[in-house]
């Protein structure tokens, strides 16, 4: 086996992880898995590409089942398929990247220590994205590791979008609209100069529905505009986060109802959107098999500010070429995707209802002057090209 490069987004229970080769400068996807549960009974999962599976749970009696158990168990299966003495670069998913980093970057205790900084702005995912990357500087202390920043792609913004109506100095200081999902964002921008060069040049807006989701306006390949903010809790409704919010509705919680900024926080991230709206999970497939009058309007919700939210990005951009849809609900909901589109004549998109239930690629009809397409997106495979170009190694 020739050279891997290892790709790790590391959350807050759980490390995902895949192996790519690098033959002649091509990556090749081997396999993908992930070690969940961490910090209570976790287990490893990987799934090879020829579709052989590895399962096991990680013992107890081997201390804490932590970000660096989990590296452990990673690196024993990489010893079993006998890559692990192959690997030269590792990538790393990094969620918040602030001001200065607006591309990937090698991984040294400055940077370290800048992430740090950044915590506050990304609680959710930047302490644990640090741990991964500690516990892979321990697993491969010689290997170049590559941070790869969510926010990196919308650093093309103009003033205008990243800017809040607040006094300047507060921009300055690094309160401004930063966006998240870019390592998804660049490669369905990448992804379509090859499966639809007569788009990918155009005006795009990009929906990237999951448990996280957000949409970015792009024009030429490169990011307008976007509907997360300066936090991944902006936009449109999520699984667990609220979305778009008026800040009187969160000082209204902390005055009258007596909340803690706290509580307040708990209650926006990990209790509010579909989760919090339906009373019942945060889970689209569940939801939409739901007979539940709640559950119905928690989608309708969804795909309302969806709607809403294309309209001010097309306007963002003067007009639009093409929807794309992408992520877990993006790729498989055919509900969310007919719900968003129905009614979009007036932004030159016709609903082919045949193609978006069979999940094809192009689900407009042929005389729609505006595209609508399902592309699936490959976070790793950017992570490990930015880790190919960073490390030297193409």
């Amino acid at each position: 086996m020739g050279r891997i490069i290892l790709t790790i987004n590391a959350g807050s229970s759980s490390v995902k992880f895949a192996p790519f080769a690098l033959d002649g400068g091509e990556l090749e996807e081997l396999a993908r898995g992930q070690v969940e549960g961490l910090g209570a009974q976790a287990k490893f999962t990987a799934k090879r590409t020829s579709g052989a599976k590895t399962q096991f749970a990680l013992d107890p009696r081997e201390g804490p089942a932590d970000h660096r158990a989990a590296m452990k168990a990673i690196l024993r299966w990489l010893g079993e398929e006998k890559l692990d003495d192959n690997v030269v670069a590792v990538g790393h998913r990094v969620v918040h990247g602030g001001r200065d980093f607006t591309k990937p970057a090698r991984v040294d205790a400055a940077l370290l220590t800048t992430l740090r900084g950044l915590i506050p702005l990304a609680a959710l995912h930047e302490p644990y994205n640090i741990l991964g990357i500690e516990a892979a500087i321990e697993a491969f202390p010689r290997t170049p590791q590559v941070a790869c920043f969510d926010t990196a792609f919308h650093r093309t913004q103009p003033f205008v979008a990243d800017v809040y109506g607040l006094p300047r100095s507060y921009y300055d200081e690094g309160v401004r609209r930063y966006g998240f999902h870019g390592l998804s964002y660049e490669y369905i921008a990448r992804r379509l100069k090859k499966i639809a060069p007569e788009i990918a040049d155009g005006r795009v807006v990009v929906a990237h529905l999951g448990n996280g989701s957000s949409l970015c306006a792009i024009r030429d390949g490169r990011a307008a505009a976007t509907t997360m903010g300066m936090t991944p809790l902006d936009g449109v409704p999520m699984g667990t986060r609220c979305g778009q919010i008026d800040p009187g509705a969160l000082f209204y919680l902390m005055k009258a109802k007596g909340m803690s900024p706290t509580e307040v926080s708990d209650l926006i991230t990990y209790n509010s959107g579909l989760k919090g709206l339906s009373g019942i999970s945060q889970d689209m497939r569940e939801l939409e098999a739901s007979d539940s009058r709640a559950a119905k309007e928690a989608i309708d919700y969804f795909i309302y500010r969806i709607r809403r939210e294309i309209g001010s990005l097309a306007a963002a951009l003067d007009g639009l070429d093409a929807i794309v849809f992408t992520g877990g609900i993006g790729e498989n909901s055919q509900v969310t995707r007919e719900g968003v589109l129905t009614g979009m004549e007036w932004l030159g998109v016709r609903l082919d209802k045949a193609a978006n239930a069979a999940n094809a690629q192009r689900i407009s009809t042929a005389d729609s002057k505006t595209a609508a397409l399902v592309v699936k997106t490959n976070e790793e495979r950017m992570i490990a090209g930015h880790a190919v170009a960073i490390a030297g190694l193409a």
